[in-house]
């Protein structure tokens, strides 16, 4: 069994003194700084996983979740997906973060030992867990059972994991755009997601048709992003996003000229 980092060993100690997890809910985050997934990729850490929604569903009835992903029981996310309390899900910003979970047959008999990858697409909040707390769906938490045993480790409730920030991989998918309902021509908000790598944005900017400025947009909630003006948006608009780890990518003009709210827009870029 892998061992913690120093730095993650002071995150855990950070987040044991100010946790708030609860069952899975869309409620607005607070700010929780953690290192770069760089430095987390494959350091296994110690971590407690619940599991919530129907035995195999993606969680959240409606199939989103707090970070504002739609349809996550679909490609790519598939219900492998989770909630993460206060030091996974930071206040939005690990919304799309990537993880491999394991359990232990040395810590239940139903667990296979094998590693299954999970993204982090809503938040909890229920105090005294662990200091992280992975919320699986049902679909995930059962994956990591033994053949025929899911139900058996579903009945468990809460096990021990482990846990390692990895990249996202989306095959066959660009970054996407999706701009969300109640957008006007003065105000802009935007759902970011499919970033491989990182898997999740730190910082989003607009760039308006003519201008050669970048205009910071403010996190909304979740995955989503907005921009408030004092004029009327020009597009079509150009989109800078940053990830976790400090990596840019542009997708020019990927909002057009005639564009509309609750629509999705595919970008033709892709974090490498």
């Amino acid at each position: 069994m892998g061992s913690l980092s120093l730095s993650l060993l002071l995150l855990v100690a950070a987040a044991a003194v100010s946790l708030l997890l609860a069952s899975c809910a869309a409620a607005a985050g607070v700010s929780y700084n953690t290192s770069d997934a760089a430095g987390m990729q494959m350091q296994w850490g110690n971590a407690r996983a619940t599991w919530y929604g129907q035995p195999n569903g993606a969680g959240p009835y409606d199939n989103g979740g707090a970070c504002g992903f739609k349809n996550v029981n679909q490609y790519p996310f598939m219900a492998m997906t989770s909630c993460g309390n206060q030091p996974l899900y930071r206040g939005g910003k690990g919304c799309g973060s990537c993880y491999k979970i394991r359990c232990s047959t040395s810590k239940h008999a139903a667990c296979s030992g094998r590693t299954e990858t999970v993204v982090i697409t809503d938040m909890n909040y229920t105090p005294g867990v662990a200091p992280y707390h992975f919320d699986l769906s049902g679909t995930a938490f059962g994956k990591l059972a033994k053949p025929g045993r899911n139900d058996e480790l579903r009945r468990a409730g809460i096990i021990d994991i482990q846990f390692a920030r990895v990249p996202c991989e989306f095959p066959g998918l660009k970054v996407g755009f999706h701009v969300e309902e109640g957008s006007s021509q003065v105000y802009f908000a935007v759902l970011v997601e499919y970033e491989n790598g990182d898997g999740d944005v730190v910082q989003v900017d607009l760039m308006e048709k003519g201008s050669r400025r970048w205009t910071p947009m403010r996190e909304s909630w979740g995955s989503i992003w907005r921009l408030d003006s004092n004029h009327r948006l020009q597009p079509p608009f150009s989109i800078r996003t940053r990830s976790d780890s400090g990596k840019t990518l542009v997708a020019r003009d990927v909002i057009p000229a005639n564009w509309r709210p609750n629509t999705f827009y595919r970008s033709i870029v892709q974090y490498s």
